[in-house]
């Protein structure tokens, strides 16, 4: 899977002054209805939804927002790195700066569960979050997550 094309053409946020969950949240749900041109409202009520589960706060500042929504034709991604950590309720209690959200059509299934899995991966490596962390351009964040593909491939 390559999560570099998951992600939406202008769905990658470099700076947010979010300073809680449901800010951070509603980042998301923003630069997605900009992106999908879907409402923005229905977004975040998708998200909140899916986080009244449980937190998808993985740890180590990183969370992985998901949400089925009608409008959309295949899995697509939007990346949010904060500014500022925020409380997010993670596994670990470490606050999150970093927000790989994915986004799947009501009828997807494995692929959807495909993505979680590879974004997860991606994010568990300790140099990868630093190297989100440092990316300053949008350019420079598709190819962190473009190489971490051809390198996992390569294994």
């Amino acid at each position: 899977m390559d999560i570099g094309e998951l992600l939406a053409d202008g769905g990658v946020v470099l700076h947010s002054g979010a300073s809680s969950k449901r800010q951070a949240l509603h980042t998301v749900a923003e630069a997605a209805a900009h992106t999908f041109g879907l409402p923005e409202g229905r977004i975040m009520e998708a998200l909140l939804e899916r986080e009244a589960l449980g937190s998808t706060g993985l740890g180590s500042g990183v969370a992985v927002p998901h949400a089925r929504l009608e409008g959309i034709s295949r899995v697509t991604a939007v990346f949010v790195r904060l500014d500022t950590p925020v409380a997010y309720g993670a596994v670990d209690d470490r606050p999150v700066d970093l927000l790989f959200a994915l986004f799947a059509p009501p009828c997807d299934g494995a692929e959807h569960l495909r993505a979680l899995a590879a974004v997860s991966r991606a994010l568990r490596s300790p140099e990868m979050r630093e190297q989100l962390r440092q990316a300053r351009t949008v350019d420079a964040v598709r190819a962190l997550f473009v190489r971490d593909q051809v390198s996992a491939s390569a294994a």
